[in-house]
């Protein structure tokens, strides 16, 4: 009898583990996500500009591709009252039907590409875009940068023997306070400042965490950056450290400089101060970028 009731509580603890658990998840309007980062490199003739849209979907799901209305580049140098005297437009068009990346118009009356000669300290970009009856706008400064001055691989380890050091150098600039952005490929960045290095030369490991294979080549970059845009990726990247799974409560909403503007007719309070739910999620920024190849021994 005994026995009998073993096996009875086993069969309805294992039957048990099989019930299905219905989560309500909360019914969401789409947001519009924008991936503006535009990197300059000097020694091209154009910039290479190319703007992905997509929304926002439901948990668990992929943010698909979405299609813009309109989407406009403007940009030139303001004034000593913050006036512009004088703009330059780029129309931007969907590169493949349904892609959702956005470049410059290959169609229109005139050459609508940015030549890399516009992007100079001072230069003002401002991204304009109408999306399903809605308008967005997103305004940022040319952010130059410094080149890498070594790139090397290291021996050092930080928590484990999978991980590969880099050790990158760089040399501040010392006339102004400067922020940097780290692209290491893979999906990682690494935002910095030159708080403790002003006008100096310094060099800092950063540690993949997967294992890189011998042979193996990485590119490494650095992106120049303002001070919001430095503090946008460093929370991205406390976001992404994160391990405590999808339903963690998130540090804070990482919000971009992408701003839904819809009815507003005061342009000075664009950055919804009175509409704090009124935005788009993601990055405008034009930035010079200098990269550097590794092959991993």
């Amino acid at each position: 009898m005994k026995k009998v009731v073993v096996i009875i509580g086993a069969f309805l603890i294992f039957t048990s583990c099989e019930d299905v658990v219905d989560v309500d998840l909360p019914e969401t309007e789409p947001r519009l996500i924008v991936d503006g980062l535009l990197r300059v490199d000097k020694s091209q003739e154009f910039i290479d500009v190319r703007i992905a849209m997509r929304e926002t979907s439901n948990f668990f799901e992929d943010n698909p591709p979405t299609q813009a209305e309109s989407a406009v580049i403007a940009y030139g140098i303001p004034n000593e009252f913050g006036e512009f005297d004088s703009l330059a437009f780029s129309s931007l068009a969907e590169e493949e039907p349904g892609t959702g990346i956005y470049v410059p118009d290959p169609n229109f009356s005139s050459d609508q590409r940015i030549r890399t000669q516009s992007a100079e300290p001072g230069t003002v970009f401002i991204l304009q875009i109408s999306h399903r009856d809605k308008s967005y706008f997103a305004q940022t400064e040319y952010a130059p940068t410094v080149p890498i001055d070594n790139l090397e691989q290291g021996d050092d380890i930080l928590f484990n023997e999978d991980e590969t050091e880099v050790i990158v150098t760089l040399t501040d600039n010392p006339d102004h306070t400067n922020f940097y952005v780290f692209d290491f490929g893979f999906g990682n960045f690494q935002a910095l400042d030159d708080r403790f290095f002003m006008g100096q030369q310094f060099a800092f490991s950063y540690f993949y965490d997967n294992e890189l294979e011998p042979g193996q080549q990485i590119r490494v970059s650095i992106l120049g950056a303002d001070q919001d845009f430095h503090n946008y990726i460093d929370l991205l990247v406390e976001q992404t450290m994160n391990n405590g799974g999808v339903f963690e409560t998130p540090v804070a909403t990482v919000r971009g400089n992408v701003f839904d503007i819809t009815g507003l007719d005061n342009i000075d309070i664009f950055d919804n101060v009175e509409r704090p739910n009124d935005y788009a999620l993601g990055y405008f920024a034009v930035v010079q970028e200098f990269s550097r190849n590794l092959t991993i021994q």
